[in-house]
């Protein structure tokens, strides 16, 4: 008797037991929701960086007067330069889902230059130097992954030339420094390797024309001739950036 009293006992409690973890299971839901992925790589912000390249340059000039205005227009003729650039830039980003916005500038310096004869007085030579360029620019890019940027840029570009036309034999006859405004479009690509760290390459293309031209000046101060040009420059460039995030990891949506 006591062992068939036992046993009923014991057996109501697990009956007990397993009714309350059922009901408890039913309250429970049938899949948990899934944390959602967040990405170590955030565009928003902004950045700091240096770069290094090369640069080319196409330049046409045309005499549009002497100092007293007698002399005639004449062709100067085409120059086409290369040489290495380097400098750096800053900006900041603004990432939406797959789009990344932003602006920025950039500035660099180096020795572009050559030396042609004159088209329409060639006992005359004429030698150009750029060297400076600096560019105000936007940027619309599309993220191909979390760290990898494609991109579109343009905006204004400035650039600084200097330029001499050297009589016969190679002396100096006249010279001038000077700056000139500009637009520039490019495309580029950057890889954000670490959440601080990218790498980029980029190509530009920029169009100047000097509508005003430029008064140039004789080696004992006197007043020379007055002359126009018409310039493109072209640049690849590669660089590194740090980038000084706003907010935190974003949530990925690739």
């Amino acid at each position: 008797m006591y062992a068939r009293l036992k046993s009923a006992l014991v057996a109501g409690m697990l009956l007990g037991l397993g009714t309350t973890v059922t009901a408890n299971a039913a309250d429970l839901p049938l899949k948990a929701r899934p944390m959602p992925a967040v990405s170590l790589y955030n565009w928003t912000g902004c950045y700091l960086g240096a770069n290094v390249g090369g640069g080319w340059t196409r330049l046409d000039t045309q005499r549009i007067s002497d100092a007293t205005g007698a002399a005639a227009p004449a062709n100067y003729g085409r120059e086409n330069d290369s040489g290495f650039i380097g400098g750096g830039q800053v900006g900041c980003d603004f990432q939406t889902g797959n789009l990344v916005f932003g602006f920025g500038g950039s500035f660099d310096f180096g020795n572009i230059k050559g030396r042609h004869a004159l088209t329409d007085f060639p006992t005359f030579s004429e030698a150009n130097n750029l060297k400076e360029i600096y560019t105000a620019t936007g940027r619309i890019g599309y993220l191909w992954a979390p760290q990898f940027l494609g991109y579109l840029k343009g905006g204004a570009a400035y650039i600084k030339n200097r330029n001499q036309v050297f009589a016969p034999g190679g002396g100096l006859f006249e010279s001038a420094s000077f700056y000139q405004p500009g637009i520039t479009a490019g495309i580029g690509a950057e890889w954000m390797f670490a959440p601080n760290w990218s790498v980029f390459a980029e190509y530009d293309y920029m169009w100047f024309h000097d509508d005003n031209a430029q008064s140039f000046t004789l080696p004992d101060g006197g007043a020379g001739e007055v002359i126009g040009s018409q310039q493109r420059v072209q640049t690849v460039l590669v660089g590194v950036n740090y980038k000084l995030h706003w907010d935190g990891p974003v949530v990925a949506k690739y």
